[in-house]
């Protein structure tokens, strides 16, 4: 059941990052960027992944953990989630920078902790998320 809602989490986390990034066309395309910025291809391949990844490797967790260990991942993936998607809304639909930089920032340290308990709990797991991380 737990696995469940770890697909159901990431499928949020796809749909609506993806609504909020193409909410308006061009804007991002106007900002300056750093010259070693991959392509936009390479995100569309990279982030179909990263939902993967994140969706596999949180079920084998969720489904291996003991039930605390596994409910604290869900609660960690969940709390990750909620700020990467409050970072794509914020950054992508009123374009507050500042905020979307601290949103993103909570993310970032968040998924760490989740490749951690990834790791604790099933070592294929904790790998398959590095990549995200």
């Amino acid at each position: 059941m737990l696995a469940i809602l770890v697909v159901l989490l990431v499928l949020t986390y796809a749909v609506l990052s993806g609504r909020w990034v193409g909410h308006e066309p061009g804007w991002y395309d106007t900002l300056p960027r750093p010259a070693w910025q991959p392509p936009p291809w390479v995100f569309g391949i990279a982030w179909p992944l990263n939902f993967v990844a994140l969706a596999v490797a949180g079920s084998a967790v969720v489904a291996n953990a003991p039930r605390a260990a596994a409910w604290g991942f869900l609660a960690v993936l969940a709390a990750s989630i909620a700020l990467a998607l409050g970072w794509a809304y914020t950054f992508y639909v009123p374009h507050r920078l500042g905020v979307a930089a601290i949103l993103l920032a909570g993310a970032c340290a968040l998924t760490w902790v989740l490749v951690a308990l990834a790791f604790g709990q099933v070592t294929w797991a904790g790998w398959l998320l590095i990549p995200y991380a």
